[in-house]
């Protein structure tokens, strides 16, 4: 730099660093993308008849390309994570948010089971990636004070239910008014506007709110990675997420299929996922706040054995609209909140610096289990002609979730030369 007293010299100024963002904006931009990107995601069940009508893929086709989605929506999900971690994850969601647009514009044109597979499957799992959970939680979860991370990532994750609350029914009007082809293109312009509001939760990578323990000099990503797979509280986090994926694949895949099987109005399957929604913005607020007050692996194994009793309690009861409604309600109070719960207890054991990566890993078992959700329960179906075996399934692996989360270690851990400093 050239001195600022030197005759006919120019004072250079440093650019000055990127600065975070303020965290209230950066959860409202985030909750949003949430809201976009899962409310037209929780509606593509709603494509199902309309797409098998139209050019024949049967439901184990449509199945498939749904189970795809979430399997490289779930593989995707670390090595997103990591993006977002190095880059920053302002760029990671404006790129996803692109990528989703255009999946759903060519997924309009799609004539084929293979064409749905490579548009609603392949493209629109990478996409998922970038704007959702993993990227956003990782945004915003750091940038809150200890004491309110919990009801941050809620309040994220609500997001995701506001969408279902909202898009899902007006997904049902856009089919009917519009065919499935029109309201995937109408989708497609929606989805475009999760890359302006990326801008609200960039900063720069690495950065972070508040202050958190961490090295001298903050491990590198390889040993957090190492230090997590070493740890069996990790490994249980993952078997439990994997179930909670499995759930909410089959029944927002499956549920509009089942209820018009049974001879109910294909509006009533449209209202069920709608109220799903409703009741999880209450439910993932509510565990949210739960995960800042009580210890989180308890109210996680709640949930699961409380799924299990309201599964077994829906199959038991003769299927009507009201059975259907308040099936609905129940598991909606469910559907989401195991999200701030697990990623509160990675942050809790591991710290926030790798969180987009290490809950990254976690989702991804999330996603393999929504895999075999979505195409286990229509392979089943395919083969049996009910869902009889994919509800005593579903009842059974949330009773071992329930199980698997008891013993998790979940204390933060502790190393000879960690200190605590501002992040």
């Amino acid at each position: 730099m050239i001195p600022a007293d030197c005759p006919g010299s120019a004072t250079l100024i440093p650019s000055p660093p990127l600065r975070r963002p303020a965290p209230w904006i950066a959860l409202a931009c985030g909750a949003v993308i949430v809201t976009i990107a899962m409310g037209i995601r929780q509606g593509f069940g709603l494509f199902m008849r309309p797409v098998e009508l139209d050019f024949g893929v049967g439901r184990e086709g449509f199945g498939l390309a749904m189970a795809v989605q979430n399997l490289i929506f779930g593989l995707a999900q670390p090595f997103v994570g990591a993006l977002a971690d190095r880059f920053g994850p302002g760029r990671v969601a404006a790129g996803g948010g692109l990528l989703y647009a255009i999946g759903l514009a060519l997924a309009a044109l799609a004539s084929t089971a293979l064409g749905l597979t490579v548009t609603l499957g392949l493209l629109l799992g990478l996409a998922m990636a970038g704007v959702t959970f993993v990227v956003v939680l990782g945004a915003v979860v750091p940038l809150m004070p200890p004491g309110r991370r919990g009801a941050a990532a809620g309040i994220v994750t609500a997001g995701g239910s506001v969408g279902q609350f909202l898009l899902v029914p007006a997904t049902q009007i856009a089919v009917d008014g519009l065919g499935w082809r029109g309201a995937l293109l109408a989708a497609a312009g929606l989805a475009a506007l999760m890359i302006p509001l990326a801008i609200g939760i960039a900063r720069k990578a690495g950065s972070a709110g508040g202050r958190t323990a961490v090295t001298p000099n903050d491990i590198p990503l390889s040993s957090a990675i190492r230090q997590a797979a070493g740890h069996r509280g990790y490994w249980l986090l993952n078997a439990g997420f994997f179930v909670c994926g499995f759930h909410i694949a089959f029944v927002s895949t499956h549920l509009p299929a089942f209820l018009t099987d049974a001879g109910l109005d294909p509006g009533i399957g449209a209202r069920a996922l709608a109220l799903i929604g409703l009741f999880n913005i209450l439910g993932s607020y509510a565990f949210g706040v739960a995960a800042d007050r009580l210890r989180k692996k308890y109210v996680l194994s709640w949930i699961y054995f409380a799924r299990a009793a309201v599964m077994a309690l829906f199959v038991v009861f003769p299927l009507t609209p009201l059975t259907a409604t308040l099936f609905a309600c129940a598991i909606g109070f469910l559907w989401l909140g195991t999200v701030p719960l697990t990623s509160g207890l990675v942050g809790q054991i591991f710290g926030v610096r790798y969180l987009s990566t290490l809950f990254g890993i976690v989702f991804m078992s999330h996603q393999v289990g929504a895999f075999f959700g979505a195409w286990g329960a229509g392979f089943i179906f395919a083969h049996t002609g009910s869902y009889d075996a994919a509800w005593t399934l579903s009842l059974g692996i949330a009773l071992l979730a329930g199980l698997l989360n008891l013993p998790i270690r979940d204390a933060p851990l502790a190393r000879p030369d960690m200190q605590t400093r501002p992040a």
